[in-house]
């Protein structure tokens, strides 16, 4: 048992954050949640991942995992009676891939693959090698295969970008090159028509051929001249398809191989890719007159093949054709500008052009990289890491409703590929904001994991807006595919072995604090208690977090954590962090707001309606009477009226959790342990809004703590929720 010594050696770092002699530092340690991740290749996750040339057919992203390959060829090859040795053997070759590129090795995927089976074929059976190339073979697909690092995201933006790019530009080919054609057959249909094109030199040359001497070409011309109508095309219309023809052949936006003015030398094709705003938005300006003058000459041109060009009509309203910028259908036939930017380096200057390229609509898609979420804090306030700057650039370009967003660890971008390949192929501007994981996890953490474990945490949360999707929020915001969103913090299953040798499991929540406790930045801020020790006056960290900060703290938080050979820790944590996580996690609640997860104003709506149902059911109650008077007085000899009965109220199960609404104090204690478990109604009397937003100890403790004793806890819906055994003596009183 701990020492009156010992409780004040907890609460004094706890609030001071001083350690004394018998706490440890936590240093080596890692959560315990994390214990069974060390070896990432020994892992079947969504990396590697193949950057896929060609891109399929059909549009699809180009981003394939390799474990989403290898299950579609076992689905063809592992059959039969040898399936299970096809099945190892393949998952075999698919390990010693992702070791190789572990290991720093670079390569597609069928010279990976080959020299991963080279390496493992001495030490398999014969038939090891024609499995190998089986596999290879159901695979049909090849491609840079890539590993989890710090510039995956870029490599991963860029390659769903230029297959994007690399459609708009089999559009524009085909719609240019039949423009072309089209405007050079008017011409030669005119020339064919003209005095010129009915000469008897003309009409030898378009014969040609040894059959040439068997004709009088002048007797023809002749004879043409006189039957063919001198008719010919205006000057002004032949002027005005030259220039159009003049403009498509020497236009610089996309490169035409069939097109004859992309064999001249020195013809000019504009690049698309920037590592600044400043560089994008100037290299835009500069093009913008060409890019006006070319949307016209396609317009013009569309009208003088279908024959509706009416000089008098359009000649003016293509003269100021584009003075107001081009409408974003418009912009969307031509190339999206791509700049990667690192989000460390950002100044004040590239921010401010960063917001200009998003309020002006311009199609230009921004990769900002984070490579390290937060820096330790120093002194009394917390330091304004690019991680923060990074979230509020991602508000601000939603609050525009013109901006696609995405935000997503790189461990996750291949699980949201499709919501990627969107912003890429969105009308208008995109930022997709993407932390890589470099910094900010133990020292040899792979960034795959330290990335994963920031989403995990609410570290940086994976969340969309599509301006495209819908009309409302609803529809254009989503928080799909974080871990268990309609909680705080994810809550995880635990099994370890005590040091009695029992098998003991536990609910362990993963918090922003679990994510910082991986890195040696923040060591300061944890102390290790004793092996010994035990565990009076300490409290989970999720549930000292769902308390409201109040003075001096009866008990100090607490997580578990692992060292190298996976024994495990208790880590106390000092006051500083634990505000640190309370401020993350309102964050995190304005994100659950806008996906409309614990929906502030649709709760005060339910509680309103649940209300009005309580009031409506209490006035029918009332209203109730067993026998009219007059009634009972012919039943019943008695000169005494029969009193009306009291209305049967419904049996309450002891193992049920309520409140006796109608009793309520409005005493502000249980809103103020939970108030997404506790909620009031219209009339400030509280009620159980969910029960599954707390805990069974947050129950009891709202029963002690209510001033007139009607809150009733009921029996805990948790088996495995720790101090279960001293809680459920605590809750007797109140059941």
């Amino acid at each position: 048992m701990s020492t009156p010594a010992d409780l004040q050696a907890r609460l004094t770092f706890f609030l001071t954050g001083r350690a004394s002699a018998e706490l440890g530092p936590a240093i080596g340690l890692r959560p315990a949640l994390m214990a069974g991740y060390r070896d990432l290749a020994a892992l079947r996750h969504d990396y590697p991942v193949l950057l896929q040339q060609p891109a399929p057919a059909d549009g699809a992203p180009a981003l394939r995992p390799l474990r989403e390959l290898v299950d579609a060829a076992l689905a063809t090859l592992a059959r039969g009676a040898d399936a299970e040795r096809t099945r190892r053997q393949v998952l075999r070759i698919e390990q010693a891939v992702r070791v190789l590129l572990a290991e720093g090795r670079e390569g597609h995927l069928g010279a990976l693959w080959t020299e991963a089976a080279q390496i493992l074929a001495t030490e398999r059976d014969a038939s090891f090698a024609d499995t190998a190339r089986r596999a290879r073979a159901a695979m049909a697909v090849d491609g840079p295969l890539l590993g989890c690092d710090a510039a995956t995201a870029v490599k991963l933006t860029r390659h769903v970008w230029l297959q994007v790019q690399r459609r708009k530009a089999q559009a524009f080919e085909a719609r240019v090159t039949r423009l072309i054609q089209r405007l050079s057959d008017i011409l030669r249909a005119d020339f064919e028509h003209s005095a010129a094109g009915r000469s008897a030199t003309q009409l030898k040359a378009s014969v040609g051929g040894g059959d040439a001497e068997a004709f009088d070409f002048d007797a023809m011309s002749r004879l043409l001249t006189r039957a063919v109508p001198r008719e010919t095309m205006p000057e002004a219309r032949r002027e005005r398809v030259r220039r159009l023809l003049a403009v498509l052949d020497a236009q610089p936006f996309f490169a035409l191989p069939d097109a004859e003015a992309a064999h001249k030398a020195g013809s000019e094709v504009f690049h698309y890719e920037f590592d600044s705003c400043e560089a994008a938005l100037l290299a835009w300006r500069e093009r913008q007159p060409r890019l006006v003058e070319l949307a016209r000459a396609i317009a013009i041109a569309e009208l003088e093949i279908d024959g509706t060009y009416q000089p008098a009509r359009h000649d003016a309203l293509f003269e100021s054709f584009g003075a107001n910028g081009l409408e974003p259908q418009e912009l969307a036939r031509f190339p999206d500008y791509l700049v990667c930017l690192n989000g460390g380096a950002l100044s004040a200057a590239e921010q401010a052009r960063l917001m200009e390229i998003f309020a002006s609509e311009l199609p230009i898609k921004l990769l900002y990289r984070i490579d390290d979420l937060l820096e330790a804090p120093h002194g009394g306030e917390g330091a304004f890491g690019p991680g923060v700057r990074g979230r509020q650039i991602a508000h601000m370009a939603m609050g525009l409703n013109q901006v696609y967003v995405l935000q997503a660890p790189a461990s996750h971008l291949v699980h949201c590929r499709q919501r990627l390949h969107d912003g890429m192929a969105f009308n208008g501007p995109a930022l997709i904001s993407v932390f890589s994981g470099l910094h900010g996890g133990a020292p040899g953490q792979a960034p795959y994991l330290t990335a994963a474990a920031a989403m995990e945490s609410r570290a940086f949360p994976a969340f969309v807006y599509d301006p495209a999707a819908g009309p409302d929020w609803a529809a254009r915001f989503s928080l799909e595919g974080n871990p268990q969103p309609e909680l705080d913090w994810p809550i995880h299953h635990f099994e370890y072995e005590d040091t009695q040798h029992q098998r003991v499991s536990a609910e362990l929540a993963f918090s922003i604090v679990d994510y910082l406790a991986a890195d040696p930045r923040f060591a300061q801020h944890f102390a290790c208690l004793p092996a010994a020790a035990d565990e009076q006056g300490l409290t989970a960290l999720d549930a000292a977090l769902a308390r409201p900060p109040t003075g001096l703290p009866e008990q100090v938080p607490c997580l578990r954590m692992v060292d190298a050979e996976d024994r495990l820790h208790r880590v106390i944590v000092d006051a500083r962090l634990l505000r640190e996580a309370r401020r993350w996690r309102e964050m995190w609640h304005s994100l659950q707001e806008l996906g409309g997860v614990h929906n502030s104003h649709a709760q005060r709506l339910l509680a309103r309606e649940r209300a009005a149902w309580e009031a409506r059911h209490a006035r029918e109650a009332e209203a109730i009477v067993v026998v009219p008077v007059a009634t009972a007085a012919v039943a019943t000899p008695s000169s005494e009226a029969a009193a009306p009965a009291e209305p049967d109220l419904p049996e309450r199960s002891p193992d049920e959790a309520y409140i006796e609404t109608a009793r309520c104090s409005t005493c502000n204690e249980c809103t103020q342990i939970n108030p997404k478990m506790f909620a009031y109604n219209a009339d400030k009397q509280a009620y159980i809004a969910d029960l599954n937003a707390g805990t069974y100890a947050q129950l009891v403790e709202a029963a002690e703590s209510c001033q007139v004793s009607v809150i009733h806890p009921g029996k805990p819906r948790n088996p495995n929720e720790p101090g279960l055994e001293a809680l459920i003596e605590r809750a007797q009183p109140f059941l």
